[in-house]
């Protein structure tokens, strides 16, 4: 094997690349084998049930985990991008409307918190400015994992909440935006071009809760990256905040990580207009437009591109947003 070559690690950065790649395949291999074997059990407990030595309820629960065993892999064969595989970067910001807007945007937060950990995913903030009154003005957060971006990419969009607002002294129906930004979160393997006269650096005082050195060492950072598009022309400014740990470089560090995967995802961008422009037959994915409303009081949560809607909004609420995630993977995944 390849892997066991000697000097194999001594290029660190190709060997990881290899190792990803398989743990990638093994991935697939043990997915097949999984349906396989169950459809066997399946076969089997069928010429049971024929005999009377099974019950149909036996058939019925096998056919059932084969079917989920199916579904997943199918899934799975959704996420083939390039960066399907990577980590992510997630950003929320409140829309217009002050407190209401901005409980919304912790509740979304909270939300996909949630999401992570009951998917084996870690999640970290990385910047996080609080609110006027409650809630959350903005938040960036890394969300570490396989094919955390391929899972999430679809939550790119404006949110819509309608509920009786507990802000609202007379108790009327208000309705709040949040926009949800999701990145692909490169790791070394990818070269990205960074004009590194286009940085300049602020440093501040984080503030927060804490030890001794909040709001006494300036630990975090501000990168302002003058962007030029290489395609259009067209300038722009990206900043970027990051008051991840008490220790300066290690903030720099993450915050030109995060640089890297703007970039990165502005590339990827240039690549889906391209392709979309080609195979313009297909339904277009409109990247930032409304994509789903939670309405509490009539208990509804429904994404406007797939229709799929939950009933238990607490649920959702809770993380479990993984069935919106699979319709729109399978009706929009192969496009992409």
């Amino acid at each position: 094997m390849r892997t066991q070559a000697p000097g194999f690690w001594n290029n660190q950065k190709e060997a990881e690349a290899v190792m990803k790649k398989v743990r990638e395949l093994k991935g697939w291999i043990s997915g097949y084998e999984q349906i396989k074997q169950s459809v066997e059990d399946l076969a089997v407990l069928f010429d049971f049930a024929k005999e009377g030595e099974a019950t149909e309820e036996e058939v019925d629960s096998q056919y059932a985990s084969t079917l989920a065993l199916v579904e997943k892999l199918e899934l799975k064969n959704m996420l083939r991008g390039e960066a399907d595989s990577m980590s992510c970067v997630l950003k929320i910001n409140s829309g217009a409307g002050g407190t209401e807007s901005q409980d919304w945007a912790s509740m979304l937060m909270r939300m996909y918190i949630r999401w992570a950990e009951d998917n084996n995913y870690k999640a970290a903030i990385s910047n996080l400015q609080d609110g006027d009154e409650a809630g959350i003005k903005t938040v960036t957060m890394q969300i570490e994992g396989d094919y955390a971006y391929g899972y999430l990419k679809g939550e790119n969009g404006v949110h819509r909440l309608v509920r009786v607002s507990p802000y609202n002294a007379q108790g009327k129906r208000m309705t709040s935006f949040a926009s949800v930004f999701v990145t692909p979160l490169v790791d070394d393997t990818i070269e990205i071009s960074i004009n590194q006269a286009s940085i300049s650096w602020d440093t501040f005082r984080s503030g927060g809760a804490g030890g001794q050195n909040v709001n006494k060492v300036e630990s975090g950072v501000r990168l302002r990256y003058q962007y030029k598009d290489p395609y259009t022309g067209e300038e722009e400014e990206i900043l970027i905040e990051n008051t991840e740990t008490r220790d300066q470089p290690k903030n720099k560090e993450n915050a030109l990580r995060q640089l890297r995967s703007i970039l990165y995802d502005k590339e990827l961008q240039h690549r889906m207009a391209e392709q979309q422009k080609v195979e313009s037959n297909k339904k277009k994915i409109e990247w930032g437009s409304q994509i789903r409303s939670y309405v509490f009081d009539d208990r509804r949560v429904k994404d406007h591109r797939t229709n799929y809607q939950s009933s238990n909004v607490q649920a959702v609420m809770d993380g479990e947003i993984n069935e919106f995630i699979k319709a729109y993977l399978m009706e929009f995944g192969g496009e992409e």
